[in-house]
């Protein structure tokens, strides 16, 4: 894969060292050692395509006006063969590069040859990443934070691909510990009220719907402590329960009622979390779960392994590991006094199957704003164990605050329950919900604003990006209609300022990608994709195709595909649909 712009880049900065090792070699200037310089793009064209800061960096070592040290760069350099038709000083002594005519018309043709794989690089080639994303409560349906973390989630995999990486999907299943054991009671709590023949001629009197949708709102004919699960979910899976096996349970101990309840209701659980993400486009690779861990003994080796290290002792009963002595802000309890292993050690055994078992050379988490102290602990566990704790990182993702008509929705009209992913894509297309979800950096907090989510105009960011896509496609149809196509090996050449900066930032794309894979936020590709559309749109409505001589028809035709190219592939890459007509 091509990257035009970072041979550019590198070419500029081969010719301030050749022409310094030149001047040295004239004895025009000092054989002294010199800093390094940037090279970086300016944020106004007419200041060039590259600035260089390397007469300014020099100043000081060479005893010279920077300005001076700049022109004389200048006037002994030599650009044949490169990227670059002229070179400009500016200001204080800044170097401008200017790119060749041939570099746009190169950089449109590279697009038309990769095709599908432009933008693609060998950032992280070679590199196998396990990106572990939602691993939402199994106990329960997903909400609108898991929906952000999903889009998020199963985008960056995406991203990180595009990017040269290996990278596997995960979903996490805490199907162990305090949340499933609350969730055995709560449903055996609703079955057995069900099953409670002094409040049968109760549920006698209403329908299934109303069953599950309300009645045992009741508190005083079917009251529930304030430690359990009382959504719908849980009533609705006692009652079906019930009405397959009836009073089976009844008499059983609470355990085994319990475990029965549970080896019933979970796996519904678990299959209705996939068969809503694969809805959101999302397909794991593996769904890993907890119970395997405690299962194989991982969880009972991970807390040997750190005691046999020197990194526990014993306090009141229980056992601790010393994490603070490994950056954490305190140490923390791996074993309580009753012999049960805290959260914390199915965890480290986890991830350490992660990068030690399984070898992946990196462990990407997704995980929600109130993860924060999470971090240090598991990295410095990691560290205990002599795992080379760099190898996780940890994307921190803030909160979602819906919105329509200006005010914050906080419950579902259906339900009077928190929105679901189910229920947001009932209401948005699934193609605004994972656009919108990566409109912001993951740490910021995020405005869902449903309506415009819907809305079917350019202030709608995901609407805009795939009308400019459905635009050129219809260009196309209308000038293959008039016999207008795009001929294999055309001349072409650009020299509009519009067509110009489309390129520029056409040719920026494959350093976007490693950008955004680099900081793990695809908000940078959904930024990038929507200033191109505005750059097209600006393209077209002041550069004409139809009735201009050859040359200019073929070049105008050939960006149209060149940037019909990078939005379906970018789109492709969100899961977002590139429609070809709207």
């Amino acid at each position: 894969m091509n990257n035009l712009t970072e041979l550019a880049k590198k070419q500029a900065s081969q010719i301030i060292l050749n022409t310094l090792g030149e001047l040295v070699a004239e004895g025009k200037i000092p054989a002294e050692p010199l800093p390094a310089f940037n090279i970086e793009r300016p944020a106004d064209p007419s200041h060039g395509d590259f600035s260089c800061n390397a007469a300014l960096a020099f100043a000081k070592a060479l005893k010279t006006n920077p300005r001076a040290i700049a022109q004389m760069i200048i006037d002994n350099a030599v650009t044949v063969g490169t990227a670059f038709d002229r070179i400009e000083t500016a200001g204080p002594g800044f170097i401008n590069f200017y790119l060749s005519e041939k570099w746009f018309s190169d950089t449109v043709k590279t697009v038309l040859t990769e095709g599908g794989d432009y933008g693609k690089t060998d950032y992280g080639k070679g590199k196998r990443i396990l990106l572990e994303f939602v691993s939402a409560n199994p106990t329960g349906p997903m909400h609108i934070g898991n929906a952000r973390g999903g889009a998020l989630g199963d985008s960056l995999a995406s991203l990180l691909q595009y990017a040269g990486f290996y990278v596997e999907r995960e979903f996490y299943i805490n199907d162990a510990g305090n949340q499933i054991e609350k969730f055995g009671r709560s449903l055996s709590l609703r079955y057995m009220q069900i099953a409670d023949g002094t409040k049968a001629d109760i549920i006698a009197k209403f329908s299934e719907d109303e069953i599950c949708g309300g009645i045992f709102a009741d508190e005083e004919n079917f009251p529930m402590p304030e430690d359990v699960y009382k959504g719908v979910d849980i009533i609705e899976h006692a009652y079906n329960y019930y009405k397959l096996y009836g009073n089976i349970l009844v008499n059983k101990d609470e355990d085994e009622r319990k475990r029965a309840l549970t080896d019933y209701a979970l796996p519904l659980n678990i299959a209705g979390l996939e068969r809503d993400l694969k809805k959101y486009r999302i397909v794991y690779d593996t769904w890993f779960k907890e119970s395997s861990l405690h299962q194989s003994g991982e969880v009972k080796r991970i807390v040997d392994m750190l005691t046999e290290k020197g990194h526990t002792y014993e306090k009141d009963g229980a056992i601790w590991f010393k994490s603070s002595e490994f950056g954490d802000d305190q140490d923390r309890v791996l074993v309580r006094a009753n012999g049960i292993p805290t959260y914390f050690v199915p965890d480290i055994a986890y991830h350490y199957n992660k990068l030690v078992t399984r070898g992946f050379d990196r462990a990407v988490d997704i995980l929600g704003a109130d993860h924060h102290g999470y971090v240090p602990r598991m990295k410095a566990a990691l560290t205990a164990l002599g795992v080379d704790a760099s190898k996780l990182d940890v994307v921190i993702m803030q909160m979602v605050m819906l919105v329509r008509n200006g005010e914050t929705v906080k419950l579902s009209k259906r339900s009077g329950k928190a929105i679901t992913l189910s229920t947001l894509l009932d209401e948005v297309p699934i193609d605004a919900a994972r656009f919108f979800f990566n409109l912001r950096d993951p740490n910021t907090h995020l405005e869902f604003d449903l309506e415009l989510a819907i809305k079917e105009s350019a202030d709608n960011p995901v609407f805009y990006v795939q009308y400019a896509h459905a635009r050129i496609c219809s260009i196309l149809r209308r000038l293959k209609d008039e016999g207008v196509e795009l001929k294999d090996g055309a001349d072409i050449s650009y020299s509009d300022p519009n067509e110009l900066a489309l390129i520029r930032h056409i040719a920026a794309l494959p350093d976007c990608v490693n950008d955004a894979a680099k900081s793990y936020n695809p908000s940078k590709i959904t930024k990038y994709i929507h200033e191109l559309a505005q750059l097209f749109h600006k393209f077209y409505d002041t550069c004409r195709i139809k009735g201009e001589e050859e040359n200019t028809v073929q070049s105008r035709l050939a960006l149209c595909v060149a940037a019909k190219t990078v939005f379906k592939n970018m789109l492709d890459m969100l899961k977002v649909d590139a429609p070809e007509k709207m």
